[in-house]
């Protein structure tokens, strides 16, 4: 070890990660103390990560960051997460900012503080890349003087923030291409709450848990949109069409456009989502570069829906991986008697019950019919604790059925996945 580079033994360092354990192995002798000051890049302070942490007084905690941190010189990332502590006072945690802000490209922040720091303030106008924060507020943005040239990767969760501000920040941040948004609370001045996102360099973008009348999202080179737990009236994309990757995740929304972004789609991914078919497949049928197609747990708007096998293998001839789960009707079936189309390239199959029957037996094996290049086929379901004696006897003759059905597929790999 003595033979090592001080700048070999300040990456060992920085790969540890949690504040307590650097600390410690930075004591082992004086070269280890002076790749610590001098070559460590990477410093994390998590609550979780040492119980010692919440017994400690707020002031007595705050020296020990404090030491700690300016003990260092030319901090790369620096990662304060503080959950279930007191309140930090502003002082200290402003001087932490303020001694790495011109070294520092990545910042992980959440701290609560008294009172409320500006942290567009202190961290602008650096060289910062990542910029993490969550249980803040941010207020009076001004992107012609908080600007963050080189930042590409922004995530706001449990953060409160006018729809204007979170619009103004992002103009803010020339070069973000990766912005998370979760639990924030948009504080709305109009009665509709209505928010605007604009940005010629996102390529990729996570929502979750945000109640909104109305989001209208312009974004040019977007490639991934994922929405979570939302609650919307409107979702507008404007975008000139690179959108590959669209996930949708317990999503309650009246009117879902993603304009002719779908073009370029690469995979669809809905799960417990209420759908009108005939409008979502219109809102797709353009994608006919698709490769993966998943929809689980959907449930349709008109109880007449159905997912229309036929029109899939129409539209998206380039389809390799199918995932279907959804309530099953008689209509589900009515492709069983047509020969004229097959799901040629689909070579991984994922089929979910909502209820196990005789009905989704003979819908397995008419998918398998339509898939004559299946390599693989994953069975999902639910298996409740309590079974009564007809439960058992359904789930039995279903085993019978699939052990019989895939004699015939000898060259298919065949597996089951129960909750």
């Amino acid at each position: 070890m003595e033979y090592l580079p001080v700048e070999v033994i300040g990456n060992i360092l920085s790969r540890l990660g949690a504040a307590r354990d650097v600390v410690i192995a930075s004591s082992t002798c004086q070269k280890w103390r002076e790749a610590w000051r001098n070559h460590l890049h990477t410093l994390m302070f998590n609550s979780n990560d040492w119980p010692v942490y919440h017994e400690l007084t707020r002031s007595r905690l705050e020296i020990i960051v404090t030491q700690t941190i300016f003990q260092t010189n030319g901090l790369h990332c620096l990662s304060i997460i503080m959950d279930d502590v007191d309140e930090f006072s502003a002082a200290p945690v402003i001087a932490w900012l303020m001694y790495t802000r011109e070294t520092l490209r990545q910042l992980h922040y959440n701290v609560r503080t008294t009172p409320n720091i500006n942290i567009l303030e202190k961290c602008g106008r650096q060289r910062l890349e990542v910029l993490a924060l969550a249980h803040n507020t941010i207020t009076g943005v001004e992107p012609s003087y908080q600007k963050f040239p080189c930042l590409r990767s922004l995530s706001l969760s449990y953060v409160s923030i006018s729809a204007l501000d979170l619009s103004l920040f992002l103009t803010a941040c020339p070069k973000v291409e990766v912005l998370s948004l979760v639990s924030i609370d948009i504080v709305m001045s109009d009665p509709q709450a209505t928010m605007e996102l604009t940005s010629n360099s996102l390529k990729d973008i996570y929502v979750e848990a945000i109640s909104l009348d109305k989001i209208i999202l312009e974004a040019d080179s977007l490639e991934k949109l994922h929405l979570k737990d939302c609650t919307l009236e409107v979702f507008e994309l404007v975008s000139k069409g690179s959108l590959s990757h669209l996930k949708i995740d317990d999503v309650s929304v009246i009117h879902l456009d993603i304009g002719e972004s779908a073009e370029d789609l690469e995979i669809v991914d809905v799960s417990n989502f209420t759908i009108m078919w005939s409008k979502f497949h219109h809102m797709i049928a353009k994608s006919s570069k698709l490769k993966r197609l998943r929809l689980w747990g959907v449930v349709f708007d008109d109880e007449d829906e159905a997912v229309d096998i036929e029109t899939i293998s129409a539209c998206f001839p380039q389809l390799s991986h199918l995932s279907l789960s959804y309530e099953l009707r008689e209509t589900a079936l009515h492709y069983g008697s047509q020969d004229s189309f097959q799901l040629e390239n689909v070579t991984v199959l994922e089929l979910g019950w909502m209820v196990i029957g005789d009905l989704f037996s003979h819908w397995v094996a008419g998918l398998l019919e339509r898939c004559p290049n299946l390599r693989k086929l994953v069975i999902f379901g639910v298996v409740s604790e309590t079974k009564t004696h007809e439960e058992c006897h359904t789930l039995a003759n279903f085993t019978s059925f699939i052990v019989k059905l895939m004699r015939k597929y000898l060259h298919v790999d065949v597996q089951f996945e129960y909750e």
